[in-house]
């Protein structure tokens, strides 16, 4: 398991970072605040307007100097693993080692899959067998693999990435498999739409798969992936959050909000990101669940009103 550490702020306890997108005026000015990481995510075909998530964070890597930079998540199955391998060799390179790759075999959009030729009862076979085929790759060695889904002979990825042995792959996901995957086979864990006993239970089966296969998980990076709202008006702001994550998930979330995001006011929401630490989460990263329009006035509360009273707390046995 590789080291976690890498450029950040040094907080000596949680980290935080926020979800961008492709904006990189946004990531410009979010770098020269309090902040350890950006984040963008991704599809090829979904319902909702989206970037692509490695055109994202190649905007992402030329806007910045400093922070972590990361796909929360690339959907992976999607793609060519060779591709991905070169195109993150090259980023971590430009961004002397700030990448970290999240990873997913999505699924709500049936479409993308059909668009790009996956059949989507193969995502998760898919993933398995492309994130250590990445990791091969990153060796800048002449490989062959005998996959069943991947198979290439004689095949060098150079040069390599500027992290030894390539960014590390951080499993998103919400289900039974994707905590055994990132137990079995990832460098950290980021579950979204969860509540804070959740991410704690989270936490303890992904140590049972580990400790169950005899694998180690020091440096493991526990991340979790919270949509946010603030606002003076506690009420207010859940049914602004719900309202955005109904449009996103196309659905009705009123009556979940206060279990799968962290919306209220300032107190509020920074004793719920606190909860998520008390779970286990090192890293938050932090989504705007805000209506169009008013995600930088969310970035700015947190960043003056909920952030610093977060990071006050001690991080449990830290």
């Amino acid at each position: 398991m590789r080291d976690a550490t890498a450029p950040g702020t040094g907080s000596p306890g949680v980290q935080v970072g926020f979800v961008v997108g492709g904006d990189p005026g946004r990531a410009a000015r979010l770098e020269r605040q309090p902040v350890d990481s950006l984040w963008t995510g991704g599809h090829i075909a979904s319902r909702n307007p989206s970037t692509e998530a490695m055109m994202a964070l190649a905007r992402l890597s030329a806007a910045t100097e400093r922070v972590r930079l990361g796909t929360a998540v690339l959907l992976l199955p999607l793609y060519p693993p060779a591709i991905i391998a070169k195109q993150v060799a090259d980023l971590d390179r430009a961004t002397a080692g700030r990448l970290v790759l999240g990873v997913g075999a999505g699924g709500e959009y049936p479409q993308e899959f059909r668009a790009c030729r996956v059949p989507l009862h193969e995502r998760g076979r898919r993933l398995d067998e492309a994130v250590p085929l990445l990791r091969r790759l990153w060796t800048a060695e002449e490989i062959t693999h005998g996959g069943p889904l991947y198979p290439m002979e004689n095949v060098r990825i150079y040069p390599a990435p500027a992290q030894p042995g390539g960014p590390p792959i951080v499993i998103g996901g919400r289900k039974r498999p994707a905590m055994r995957r990132a137990a079995l086979i990832g460098d950290g864990w980021m579950p979204y739409l969860y509540s804070p006993d959740r991410y704690a239970a989270s936490v303890r089966e992904i140590r049972a798969f580990a400790a169950e296969a005899g694998r180690g998980i020091d440096g493991f990076e526990w991340y979790a992936f919270v949509f946010v709202n603030v606002g003076g008006d506690g009420a207010a702001a859940r049914r602004a959050a719900a309202r955005a994550l109904g449009g996103t998930y196309g659905q009705d979330l009123s009556a979940m909000i206060d279990r799968v995001a962290a919306a209220g006011t300032p107190a509020e929401v920074a004793r719920r990101l606190r909860d998520f630490v008390a779970a286990g989460a090192r890293h938050l990263v932090l989504m705007p669940a805000a209506e169009p329009g008013g995600a930088d006035t969310v970035v700015r509360a947190l960043l003056e009103d909920v952030l610093p009273a977060v990071r006050a707390e001690p991080v449990p046995g830290g």
